[in-house]
């Protein structure tokens, strides 16, 4: 599968998916880079960058990483009474903390994942606000141990292949840009009221210019650009590409629950990683232990990947298919109609 073949949707062109992968590789680079290295001009790029924007295809944001506040992040699947699933959904969908809620199950399921930035506040959510909803029948709650794909679009290996490897060499690849690493560091990171400033500025466009973030964080460019780097240095804040995979031609959505021995735990994990239709890969704790979440064109794609590619790997066990019916929002972008929304999420009681 390579991008070459990205090209169903009526609205995406070859051109725009060469700048949504070239926004992969180097998702704050300017304008004038992206377009010499494609060969196309400054104000084309911009023009179709802001248009994909515009029609809810892309998406740039600054996402903060829990696990360099010392913070684990946990899966959880919701099952609810019938009539209620929406109106909790959208509820969750508007915390901060909590970010790909879908629907699944013939809408009676929940998953989200929770990102919480304080203990008390994850255990408020968790211990408390969740429990005590009347039309929850049942919660699992799964800790994410290790990720083996995500953090950023990048990682959606679908668009590989877009360009040439000489074209993402000059956009300043330098490989991936997530590594398999502890999820939760030993040493958290401590955040200056001028760092959260700061990182709310990218949360609402991981563009903006080092002016706008010295502006919001009250420090002069100069500085800022040195702050932002050791933020991005530190792992406290990546630069997510969020895509609309219905964009691009890809309808059928599912998460896999996975049960593997133990011993072949990371081997599955990395393999997932390297599947073009895999855009999340991560093992957790529980009955299931790898969880990943897979884009296909359609159903029958679907089915082949899982039992072609996926069943037959060393170690897996048994695996779940639970197809999503309804994305509500993706890692911090609220989706409508398979498209993203240009609106902020309301911050978590804390």
């Amino acid at each position: 599968m390579t991008g070459a073949a990205m090209t169903e949707s009526a609205a995406v062109q070859p051109d725009d998916v060469r700048i949504i992968r070239a926004l992969q590789i180097a998702p704050r680079a300017s304008f004038a880079s992206i377009a010499a290295v494609l060969g196309l001009t400054e104000g084309a790029v911009s023009r179709r960058y802001r248009r994909l924007r515009a029609e809810g295809v892309i998406r740039v944001a600054g996402v903060v990483d829990p696990g360099a506040l010392g913070q684990s992040r946990w899966l959880v699947r919701l099952r609810c009474r019938p009539g209620s699933v929406t109106a909790i959904a959208h509820a969750l969908a508007k915390r901060d903390d909590v970010s790909w809620v879908a629907l699944g199950a013939a809408g009676s399921e929940i998953t989200c994942a929770v990102r919480s930035r304080t203990r008390k506040q994850r255990e408020d959510l968790l211990g408390q606000r969740l429990p005590r909803t009347a039309s929850v029948i049942d919660i699992h709650a799964s800790a994410v141990l290790r990720q083996f794909a995500g953090g950023r679009g990048h990682y959606w290996a679908a668009l590989s292949g877009t360009l040439t490897p000489q074209e993402e060499s000059m956009l300043g690849s330098e490989g991936p840009p997530f590594t398999e690493i502890p999820v939760v560091t030993r040493d958290p990171v401590h955040l200056t009221p001028g760092d959260e400033k700061m990182l709310e500025a990218l949360a609402a466009d991981g563009r903006a210019s080092l002016v706008d973030l010295g502006q919001a964080a009250d420090l002069t460019p100069g500085r800022t650009s040195r702050r932002l780097q050791a933020l991005l240095r530190h792992r406290v804040v990546y630069i997510d590409v969020e895509i609309a995979p219905a964009a691009l031609g890809y309808h059928a959505r599912a998460h896999l629950w996975l049960r593997v021995h133990p011993s072949a735990v990371k081997n599955v994990g990395r393999t997932l990683a390297q599947e073009p239709e895999i855009a999340f890969a991560a093992a957790t704790s529980g009955p299931h232990n790898i969880l990943a979440t897979a884009h296909c064109r359609d159903l029958d794609e679907l089915f082949e990947f899982t039992s072609d590619r996926i069943g037959p790997l060393p170690g897996v066990q048994s695996m779940e298919i639970s197809p999503l019916l309804e994305q509500i929002k993706q890692v911090g972008t609220l989706v409508s109609g398979d498209r993203l929304v240009e609106q902020r999420s309301t911050p978590a009681r804390r």
